[in-house]
């Protein structure tokens, strides 16, 4: 017996939700009919990251007659018919070619494809997210009317031609292909043959080129979501023959000023409206105030210029509104806050001013209010206490200070964002007893000072609680154990001291950052099994890393540098498999490299073990560190925001919040510099300098094609520098400066294209530094070769002797002459070059002139006799 899952999207007016029991083909079933007459209000609930499929609400009102409940469940018989033929087939052709693709990458075999099967007996329709038309009249052809795909596909990363088989099921209606990592361009063909097509959802893939003009000749097609592709190109003339669309999502591909001008001329109809994460880099059209009907308009993350036109007053209709992160300039208009059905207004990130002498009317409507870095001054402002119905309110990156205000607490808020701002004082103690429904509480990079709230476990909704950079002291309060929803907690850089809180092990806390406090004792283990990123560094700890942390299976971020921590590197760090980032630097670690770290930790790809006491020498195996031969081309799984639920009246919505992790702070290109979360996925890293490492270089360091950095200076490293580093193809800084290696700089860095800094300085290098290639276009510093022996080159201004056959000369006796030395050398050459050609042209002029030579012209016709050429 089987029981069909219905699926319901956006802008889906479902007029009845049937459950079919069958046990076989053409026997008779009972349908349970529930009528519902629904009224459809299109809103956006969702801050602009969050993908718009999930952006409609609609409000139900349940009508169930008992009459109407008597005749469909006990007096209609149907029969459960099967699709036609050439559609049955079509799926079974697609199921094949998904099953080659798992066969050919030795993936699992359990797709839910399985039960797809060609028997006779198997209708499908009732097959896995197979949905045909509900029709209660045996006679009818029932055809598939709807595919539910997303996600199937999501490990295969297949081309788009796997969809051919699907696109000859030309009764479709729905279909529903997102999140599948699809590659490739949209097939225009296949697309065209959809003629009754009313929603497609393609986001969530590779998808590249153009959009197909046959896409836009769909003459029912309504909702149309192609986001988070790649997808560029010319606009298709055709767009303004689709006069039937209503909400229209294509963000987060790599569209121009050209998209936005053709849809507001041609798609007049539009209700929603997604154009965020382009390349639009005009002024607003003032001919937007023309989408009369929209109601969700999204051309955030882009690089809008201008202002904001005053024709936005006339969309009426308008409840989401998303400009933030553009580059728009001026006045925010107060007349944003006129509208009457405006629920979430998202201004911040541009370089808008907020006139704080305005005048804004209350309005009971607003949920959702972001003005972060919109150039507020003062205090908080209070009017915000007239916006009744808020539940999320972001004012981060202003010039607020002053206390928390009180009449905060007053408001429901659900979500609060006052980063980066001057706030001062404690927090007030009855801050989460109020704020029991907080899920965002955000306060980093501000002047508080005090304990926190002991009570802070009352906030058992929260999720996000960051803290960061303030001056907070004291204990962490044990209440916190309490919030078994939370996911991000960040107290960094603040005094707190005392114990760790002990995390229940099954709670879902994935990012933990208690760096630079007062902590001390040993390195706490108290943690999620969940956790995925642990900051630790910059406390006071005593001791070695404990065993426990092998409990974070999942850990892939750790942090424990500056921290005093003494012994041998442990073996079982080896356990956490999935580590991806280790950074020990400057600690008092002694002895070698586990040799587990290279067998085991074949994701580890930037490692910082730098400023230790670590010994032995560089072993071959580091070309088994597989995540630092590859390039990522994965992100993390850290999570980049977090979606929050609200509950307002009868309404859901859902806001994302961006996750701001800590940079990771290295030693690139001679300096102390922060990478930021959101590019770290790029980098590859290997630093083992400031060690007593001793030995050679190891060959293999260069098939770590992906590192961008290579630090292995300060260490006690002879021999002469491997050939093989010309391999590292992605390097930029290579640093191999103060040890005692000897021999020429090899001509294969020559090859090395992304090359900036090459520092080979206090070794004992001899030889041409070579000038070819990117070396020869380097930034030109001499100290990157000082303090060796014997080196020449343009770079540092001391020419080759070997140039003119002529030997080298001694080297100076001490460190002390060798400047003088090197000028004296350049000098002497100098004359030598010009003297020599001087004196030889002299002394031709000297033998010609007393004529000991005669030059005899050529003969001509005449044979005029020879003239001797007088001085």
């Amino acid at each position: 017996m089987t029981q069909k899952a219905k699926h319901f999207r956006v802008g889906e007016v479902v007029s009845k939700v049937t459950f079919t029991y069958c046990s076989k083909p053409m026997s008779h079933v009972f349908i349970f009919t529930s009528l519902i007459i629904k009224h459809r209000v299109m809103i956006s609930i969702n801050s602009p990251e969050k993908k718009a499929r999930n952006s409609t609400m609609e409000r139900p009102y349940p009508l169930l007659t008992l009459s109407g409940f008597f005749f469909f469940f006990f007096l209609l018989p149907a029969a459960c018919q099967s699709c036609p033929e050439y559609q049955k087939q079509a799926l079974l052709k697609f199921k094949s070619s998904v099953l080659a693709i798992t066969s050919s990458l030795n993936t699992s075999d359990d797709s839910p494809l399985q039960e797809w099967n060609s028997s006779s007996n198997s209708s499908c329709c009732q097959w896995y997210e197979v949905r045909c038309n509900d029709s209660p009249n045996p006679t009818s052809k029932v055809v598939i009317s709807g595919l539910y795909l997303d996600g199937l596909l999501a490990n295969l990363s297949p081309q788009s031609t796997i969809l051919a088989p699907l696109f000859h099921i030309t009764t479709l209606e729905k279909l529903y292909i997102s999140d599948n990592k699809i590659q490739g361009e949209i097939s225009a063909i296949g697309i065209a043959n959809l003629s009754s097509l009313v929603t497609l959802y393609m986001d969530g893939n590779n998808l590249s080129g153009s959009i197909p003009p046959q896409l836009f000749h769909l003459p029912l097609l309504r909702y149309l979501f192609l986001d988070g592709n790649s997808l560029s190109g010319e606009v298709p003339e055709e767009i303004g023959n689709i006069t039937s669309l209503q909400a229209l999502s294509i963000s987060g591909n790599k569209f121009s000023d050209a998209m936005l001008r053709s849809v507001i001329l041609c798609l007049k109809g539009l209700e929603y409206l997604d154009l965020s994460h382009n390349y639009l880099s005009m002024e607003i059209p003032t001919e937007i105030g023309n989408l009369s009907n929209i109601v969700t308009l999204s051309l955030n993350n882009n690089g809008l210029t201008g202002g904001i036109p005053s024709s936005l007053q006339k969309l009426s209709k308008l409840k989401i509104l998303h400009l933030q992160n553009n580059f728009l300039t001026g006045e925010i208009p107060s007349w944003l806050f006129n509208f009457e059905e405006l629920w979430n207004l998202f201004l911040g990130g541009n370089r808008l001013i907020w006139n704080n002498s305005a005048e804004i009317a209350p309005n009971s409507r607003l949920c959702q209010l972001s003005l972060k870095s919109c150039g507020l001054v003062g205090e908080v402002p209070e009017w915000i206490s007239t916006l009744t119905s808020l539940y999320f309110l972001d004012l981060g990156r202003n010039n607020l200070h002053g206390a928390f205000p009180g009449w905060l607490l007053e408001m429901q808020l659900q979500g609060l964002i006052l980063s980066d701002n001057k706030l001062t004082g404690s927090l007030p103690p009855d801050l989460f007893s109020r704020f029991h429904d907080i899920g965002v509480l955000a306060l980093s990079r501000n002047n508080f000072s005090g304990e926190l709230p002991k009570n802070i476990g009352n906030a058992t909704s929260l999720r996000v609680l960051t803290l960061s950079e303030n001056n907070f002291s004291g204990p962490v309060p044990q209440s916190l154990i309490q919030c078994l929803h939370l996911q991000l907690l960040d107290l960094s850089k603040n005094r707190f001291s005392g114990s760790f809180p002990v995390f229940d092990p099954q709670v879902g806390i994935a990012y933990i950052d208690f760096s630079y406090n007062d902590f001390s004792g040993e390195v706490p283990t108290g943690f999620s099994e969940e956790t995925r990123f642990l900051a630790l560094g910059g406390n006071k700890f005593s001791g070695g890393l404990p065993f426990n942390l092998t409990n974070l299976s999942k850990l892939e971020r750790l942090e424990l540098q500056d921290s005093n921590l003494t012994g041998e590197l442990p073996n079982f760090l080896s356990q956490i498999s999935t580590l991806q980032i280790l950074n020990l630097r400057n600690n008092s670690f002694r002895g070698s490299i586990p040799q587990s770290f290279f067998n085991q930790l074949s994701s580890l790809r930037i490692l910082d073990i730098s400023s230790n006491n670590l010994t032995g020498e560089i072993t071959e195996e580091f070309h088994n560190l597989v995540g630092m031969i590859e390039p990522p081309n994965a992100p993390s799984s850290l999570i980049e925001n977090i979606a929050l639920g609200f509950t307002k009246t009868w309404a859901y919505q859902t806001v994302q919040v961006s996750l701001n992790f800590a940079d990771l702070v290295v030693n690139w290109k001679n300096l102390k510099q922060g990478i930021s979360s959101d590019i770290l996925n790029i980098y590859t890293m290997l630093d083992l300098s400031n060690n007593q490492f001793s030995g050679h270089i190891p060959a293999s360091l260069g098939a770590l094609k992906a590192l961008k950095l290579l630090n292995i200076s300060h260490n006690k490293l002879y021999g002469k520098i491997p050939t093989s580093l010309g391999d590292l193809e992605n390097i930029e800084t290579l640093d191999l400066s103060h040890n005692n290696l000897s021999g020429s700089i090899p001509l294969t860095l020559t090859k090395l294209q992304q090359l900036t800094i090459l520092d080979v300085s206090n070794n004992q290098l001899t030889g041409r530094i070579p000038d070819d290639g990117k070396m020869g276009t380097m930034v030109l510093d001499p100290n990157y070769y000082a303090n060796n022996s014997g080196l020449c080159g343009m770079q540092i201004r001391v020419p080759c002797l070997e140039d003119d056959g002529l030997p080298l000369p001694p080297p100076p006796p001490t460190t002390k002459t060798q400047e003088h030395h090197r000028k004296g050398a350049w000098f002497f050459w100098e004359g030598v070059l010009i003297g020599f050609p001087v004196g030889l042209l002299l002394a031709i002029g000297i033998i010609f002139g007393t004529g000991y030579f005669t030059l005899s012209p050529p003969l001509n016709r005449q044979h005029r006799p020879h003239r001797p050429i007088r001085g």
